[in-house]
């Protein structure tokens, strides 16, 4: 089964190339990442690619380890790291939609009043991954069946996390799969914490906050903690992938 890898190494080839993340509406994804701590890109990858990712989990030779969330209480459910190199096309994803999210983190650094900036090409936030010791790759492919689920949790890795991360839905709610909701909550300062659900269709990718991000409040900016999941899955397969920035130690 090595003909998806073939096409998703040929992410710049022009025939099968990634996905121009230039066309989606910058300010408009910022605006709802200040607002809601989370934002979508409808339609960012065709079906076919999302089924030749999803055909990728069965094939030894792409990861470097694999997590059966149960053993580690973290869920029902198991899940892949991709192995560097990456395949072409997650590559690209992780380059490309870098520095638009950088801008976004640096806005919200400034707000938190926290002086961590991050460079604006992401093979420069690595160096700085790989000299403090963060050297195993994050991107990884998540497989649910009925009953399985992700507890809420946050991707941190190491003392160096990029506050936002990317997760592209590969299977077809109501079709491959149903229930499988991806679930964020915000615990707010002295409140109860808020839900939020995103509805996602297959191709769709959801932008989130993975820990902290800064609040307008009647006194000024405060923090609030994020964590997400994916509530149970009812029947069918469900398969994600996941495009954290940073490196894990």
């Amino acid at each position: 089964m090595t003909a998806p890898a073939t096409v998703l190494q040929r992410a710049r080839s022009g025939v099968d190339a990634g996905p121009d993340v230039a066309r989606f509406d910058w300010g408009a994804i910022a605006a709802s990442l200040d607002s809601w701590g989370c934002a979508t890109l409808e339609g960012l990858l065709p079906a076919k690619t999302c089924r030749d990712i999803a055909a990728l989990y069965p094939e030894e030779m792409h990861f470097r380890s694999h997590i059966h969330m149960a053993r580690h209480g973290f869920g029902k459910g198991e899940y892949r790291y991709f192995k560097y190199p990456l395949p072409g096309l997650l590559a690209d994803l992780r380059q490309d939609l870098y520095p638009y999210l950088a801008s976004v983190a640096n806005q919200w650094n400034e707000k938190m009043g926290v002086a961590q900036r991050y460079p604006l090409e992401h093979r420069d936030f690595l160096r700085q991954c790989h000299a403090a010791g963060q050297t195993r790759p994050t991107p990884l492919l998540l497989q649910y069946g009925p009953g399985d689920f992700n507890c809420l949790h946050q991707d941190l890795y190491g003392d160096l996390a990029f506050p936002l991360q990317v997760a592209i839905l590969l299977s077809e709610p109501g079709r491959d799969f149903t229930g499988g909701e991806f679930v964020l909550t915000e615990q707010r300062p002295r409140m109860q914490s808020r839900a939020e659900v995103v509805p996602l269709r297959q191709g769709d990718a959801v932008i989130f906050a993975v820990n902290d991000r800064p609040v307008a409040g009647t006194r000024g900016t405060y923090r609030v903690k994020m964590r997400h999941g994916v509530s149970r899955i009812r029947s069918g397969q469900r398969h994600t992938v996941g495009i954290i920035f940073h490196d894990a130690r």
